[in-house]
């Protein structure tokens, strides 16, 4: 690939992965009532299956598995501690820190890549943005709690596995595929120590299905591509689009209207991508 094309794949693979992720919430939604760690655990099992016939490009260092375990199993591990010890709208603000870390944190990971003033601003006021589409308005819970550690744990957890995989030796981006097989794995574990078992109607397995096919298994692939070929500091922006994107997606779902809080986050969110992606 040539170099003038790389930037824009990366652009475009990370926005694949961002249009994916918006709908999770949309199918968490109509999926509540599934326990959440059985719910990961089977997406993340049928994420992994259009990898299977390149399973011979599973054949990665222990520390690069051990990294992609890592990555998908304890993001969704930390987030799903803090979903159940901390009011559920602040910790996913507190989890969605991981588009600023990735920008802050990316010169200390990938040498060459220098930490400007623009691109802290940038991702500053998409997280603005991000709590303006999450809370839209509604009162955050006063005081602390300590469920809101491990979300900010999975924040720093999703952003570092995203900047490592620059770092560790390269492999193929079907490998992302064996991270989510024995990450699902895992969650079905957690699921079998921690909660009860539950009975799954057949548009529960459709609706899963689409899931893992969708933002727990398409999404990590473009998202591997995308980290691996462009400027994180970008793509660290342009990921303040999720939260965007899926409370916009929520809203048509759910039949609500969209509220001037939803503006002013697109507003936001839009402004500090478009910064971000011309910054230099």
């Amino acid at each position: 690939m040539s170099p003038s094309r790389a930037p824009l794949q990366a652009t475009l693979c990370a926005l694949g992965a961002i249009a994916l992720w918006a709908t999770l919430a949309s199918l968490g939604v109509a999926l509540a009532h599934v326990p959440p760690f059985l719910l990961t655990s089977l997406a993340l099992v049928v994420g992994s299956v259009p990898a299977w016939p390149l399973a011979r490009q599973w054949r990665v260092p222990a520390s690069t598995l051990a990294l992609g375990i890592y990555g998908l199993f304890g993001f969704h591990f930390l987030l799903f501690v803090a979903l159940r010890h901390a009011p559920p709208l602040e910790a996913n603000l507190v989890n969605y820190l991981w588009p600023l870390l990735i920008v802050v944190l990316a010169p200390l990971v990938l040498p060459g890549i220098a930490l400007r003033p623009v691109h802290v601003l940038a991702a500053a006021a998409g997280f603005a943005g991000a709590v303006l589409a999450i809370a839209g308005g509604r009162e955050l819970a006063a005081g602390l709690t300590w469920g809101y550690a491990p979300a900010l744990g999975s924040a720093f957890v999703w952003a570092s596995y995203s900047l490592y995989t620059r770092r560790v030796a390269p492999f193929p981006t079907a490998a992302v595929g064996l991270f989510g097989l024995v990450s699902g794995l895992l969650a079905l574990a957690c699921h079998l120590l921690l909660e009860p078992a539950a009975a799954l109607s057949p548009r529960d397995m459709a609706l899963i299905g689409a899931m893992g096919l969708g933002p727990l298994g398409a999404a990590f692939f473009l998202w591997d591509r995308a980290l691996k070929t462009g400027d994180p500091r970008r793509i660290g922006i342009l990921s303040y689009l999720t939260p965007l994107a899926s409370t916009g997606l929520l809203s048509v779902v759910s039949e609500r209207p969209l509220t001037i809080w939803i503006a002013a986050a697109a507003a936001l969110i839009v402004g500090a991508a478009v910064v971000g992606l011309t910054a230099r």
